[in-house]
């Protein structure tokens, strides 16, 4: 039976989108001419970075850049239909988030993932796989009411949580509103971290993170260990 596979990060690599490449190979290395959804929709100027991130997959997979502004939905949708995977990068989530419910396209491609295409995502791209959105870092400069994420895990992220006492201290102090109106946990991600979602098992393969249960002080994550709520 078909489950989750997710490989979620704060950061897509050092000084490169290597952590990206390496968490995609399973999926592409055995297949013929794979396809690879390319999401950047959290970026205004994602053509920036196309030429880097298509030599970056060069060998291993195809990319195919979605842009729901010049796209129909139904193009959108034969894209993800084709797709051995569906990569989606950083950027401002609450611009991601409004171009994917203003296409049309969020309900579907939540379930092409739940169906077992297997999504990399870093930054914005993780983010939006919690059940909302509302511990993004980035400004609504896009001014969304769409505020739902993918609700694939349980668990809302706060990406590149920062590793001194004086930076997490203030980043801790902005999280704790969240709570005060929400009960799920949130999983902090500092840069280097690599959170792998497998069916109903969330496990951190690699690198630093933190989980925020309501009520509860925060936990610091063992590498190799289960996540539980």
């Amino acid at each position: 039976m078909p489950s989750l596979n997710l490989h979620l990060f704060s950061t897509p690599g050092k000084d490169d989108i290597n952590d990206v490449i390496e968490a995609s190979r399973p999926y592409l290395e055995d297949k013929h001419d794979p396809i690879v959804a390319y999401l950047p929709l959290g970026s205004l100027y994602a053509e920036r970075w196309l030429e880097l991130n298509e030599t970056a997959f060069k060998g291993l997979g195809r990319l195919q850049m979605v842009n729901t502004e010049l796209m129909r939905q139904k193009e959108i949708e034969d894209i993800l239909r084709d797709a051995s995977l569906v990569y989606i990068p950083g950027g401002n989530t609450f611009l991601l988030n409004h171009r994917l419910h203003l296409s049309g396209i969020s309900l579907y491609l939540k379930k092409k993932i739940q169906a077992g295409l297997p999504l990399v995502g870093f930054s914005a791209g993780t983010v939006l796989c919690g059940p909302n959105i509302l511990t993004a870092a980035s400004m609504n400069t896009v001014g969304t009411s769409f505020f739902d994420g993918l609700g694939l895990t349980p668990f809302n992220f706060s990406a590149h949580y920062p590793l001194d006492s004086h930076g997490q201290s203030v980043k801790d102090e902005w999280l704790a509103d969240y709570h005060f109106f929400h009960d799920n946990p949130i999983l902090m991600l500092s840069d280097g971290a690599h959170v792998k979602v497998d069916g109903k098992k969330t496990t951190l393969l690699r690198g630093e993170a933190w989980i925020w249960r309501k009520d509860e002080e925060k936990e610091k994550l063992e590498e190799g260990k289960l996540i539980v709520l």
